[in-house]
């Protein structure tokens, strides 16, 4: 067993297109288990790669999200994005708790009934796209206003607040350190909206989410105020921003991949497994999320984690380990039924899952219908990048048909 002496710099602001970030590649490859020096917060941390030890870290119980709470860690931003009162910071039993609450919300029954009022809101947008003609911008006309539209409306978030949500939430994304009051001031913003909002609901609650949220019991449990708005929040940004990005992330992939645009224009019906690869084969962020810390100490791949260490996993890597991947920066459409680790693991794995599946369904399914000769306008060069925040995804991406 050794400890690493080694310190990678990762700044992760790695931002070509959706090329995989060659020093991810490197640790992955050459140091699985490495020691980092990030952008902000305090120390070092360890990064983890492998998908097994990734899948190790997000499992075993010696290592706390939980544990993380007040400490000015190693990360990305110079703001924390995650509030201490965010199930995003909590460890089994309690965790487990609020994910049982939530998880009542996002029932196949549920999930159903949203499908249905997504199938509605694409097939407005699709039109307009198609009565303002032929080149569009897909992410002006699609990627941005569909989850915005769908997460709002299952909030019940009036139309006229949701433009100003969405310029908060991207915001408290931004990676440079002059964004840090900016940041700052976006959080405490949203904080006091969602804190005023989930009041008003567990006083009169209608059929949205929220009311949902605020009512649903555990035996004698419901989530309490600050865990309600907390919670409020953090399904309005992961709600609305990661499916953004990964509507223009797939379109763009798919534009770019003629041999898998084809197989799914002859079988549409292969869509949802197809999904699954694309979520894997993506780097839809530029590092990592929220560390934990090591309650005592582990080894892992022969490496000596110390009781206090802050650990990274990246999530990136492990759906490209070779070790459990075939091929795995390949597009496989044949792919054998390893899971993914695009929404996350374990006790942590995204509750909005469901939902974000769902909505990317609908609109790659209506979109290849509606139009089955889509492609880009221009060349793939042409399409302008997000390098300002911790995700990767085209600002613009004009397409034609």
């Amino acid at each position: 067993m050794k400890t690493r002496d080694t310190v990678w710099s990762c700044p992760f602001d790695y931002a070509e297109a959706l090329e995989f970030d060659p020093q991810l590649g490197r640790m992955l490859a050459d140091e699985p288990v490495a020691r980092i020096r990030m952008a902000y917060g305090e120390g070092e941390a360890w990064l983890v790669t492998r998908y097994e030890d990734v899948r190790t870290v997000t499992t075993d119980r010696r290592f706390s999200r939980s544990a993380v709470t007040g400490r000015d860690f190693p990360r990305m931003t110079p703001e924390p994005i995650v509030q201490d009162e965010s199930i995003n910071l909590m460890d089994p039993p309690d965790s487990t708790r609020l994910r049982g609450l939530v998880a009542k919300s996002f029932t196949p029954k549920h999930v159903a009934r949203m499908r249905e009022r997504t199938q509605l809101v694409v097939d407005e947008l699709l039109g307009r796209m198609a009565a303002q003609g032929s080149p569009a911008d897909f992410v002006e006309h699609v990627a941005a206003p569909l989850p915005l539209v769908t997460i709002c409306e299952v909030l019940a978030i009036p139309a006229h607040e949701r433009d100003w949500l969405r310029s908060h939430a991207l915001t408290m994304m931004n990676i440079g350190a002059a964004a840090r009051e900016a940041a700052v001031r976006a959080k405490a913003e949203l904080r006091a909206y969602f804190t005023d909002l989930t009041a008003a609901r567990r006083r009169a609650p209608g059929d949205d989410l929220i009311s949902t949220l605020a009512t649903a019991r555990d035996g004698d449990e419901l989530l309490d105020d600050q865990e309600l708005a907390v919670m409020a929040m953090v399904l309005l940004i992961t709600g609305q921003d990661t499916t953004t990005y990964q509507l223009g992330n797939i379109a763009y992939t798919l534009l770019t991949k003629p041999d898998v645009l084809d197989a799914l224009r002859a079988h549409p019906d292969r869509f949802p497994s197809v999904l699954d690869e694309l979520l894997r084969f993506i780097p839809f962020r530029k590092g990592v999320g929220i560390p934990r810390v090591a309650t005592e100490d582990v080894e892992l791949s022969g490496v000596l984690i110390k009781a206090g260490d802050v650990v990274h996993v990246s999530y990136l890597t492990a759906n490209r380990d070779t070790l459990k991947f075939d091929r795995p920066h390949e597009v496989d459409l044949d792919r054998g039924a390893v899971p993914h680790m695009a929404f996350g693991w374990g006790a942590h794995h995204c509750l909005g899952a469901p939902l974000a599946q769902m909505e990317l369904e609908v609109a790659f399914t209506s979109l290849l219908t509606r139009f089955p000769s889509l492609r880009l306008d221009g060349g793939a060069g042409e399409v302008p990048w997000n390098t300002h925040s911790i995700w990767r995804y085209p600002l613009a991406l004009p397409v034609a048909w």
